[in-house]
């Protein structure tokens, strides 16, 4: 790929996580200077937003890259999770896009289950990519919340090597990742998950 073909990829890839700050941000799912977003450059490269940036105001200078280990390629401060974004895009070749907000619904039902949430008999579940029945179930890890994420990286990677493909992870009392093949699969599953955690908590509460 020629310098212009590869500018004009990120720039692609930075506006698809501005546009994602913006849908985000606009149903409340980052409040302040929290969550982080990737996107994965065909060269492997990853795009990733810098640390400490309000997702609802994202501009292209607040969007840097990082290689396929997550080193800085142009002098930027990444956020401190770029491992856990990094580990996903290694295990899942499919994988370009990785979204990780704090919503309320994800932060409370996280509290709520310290272990997992199993998610069945939901219509909604089709909204995810190869779920054609109510039937099926999808399984949502939680996982303790750690300032060492090197540590937080290792869980992760131990459940998915002992456990069945997952869609997205808590983190207790932090938030969601998630991801997908494209900005608007990925932002499809949030939404999904988030009205699906909202109905969790309400049957919880009744």
């Amino acid at each position: 790929m020629n310098q212009y073909n590869y500018r004009e990829e990120f720039y692609h890839l930075a506006d698809a996580l501005i546009y994602a700050g913006n849908v985000i941000d606009h149903k409340g799912w980052c409040p302040a200077t929290s969550g982080n977003f990737s996107a994965r450059l065909s060269d492997g490269t990853i795009a990733i937003t810098v640390s400490g940036k309000h997702k609802g105001q994202l501009q292209h200078g607040d969007i840097m890259l990082v290689d396929a280990q997550g080193n800085a390629l142009d002098g930027k401060v990444p956020s401190a999770e770029t491992i856990l974004h990094i580990q996903l895009y290694q295990r899942f070749s499919d994988v370009n896009i990785v979204l990780h907000p704090h919503s309320l619904n994800s932060v409370l039902i996280s509290m709520k289950n310290k272990k997992k949430i199993t998610l069945k008999n939901y219509e909604l579940l089709k909204a995810f990519s190869g779920v054609t029945s109510h039937k099926q179930r999808i399984v949502i890890p939680t996982f303790a919340n750690d300032q060492n994420i090197p540590r937080l990286a290792e869980h992760v990677e131990f459940y998915m090597d002992s456990h069945e493909e997952i869609y997205a992870y808590l983190i207790a009392g932090h938030g969601l990742y998630t991801w997908g093949s494209s900005v608007d699969e990925t932002l499809r599953y949030l939404e999904a998950l988030d009205f699906l955690f909202s109905c969790e908590l309400h049957i919880k509460r009744g």
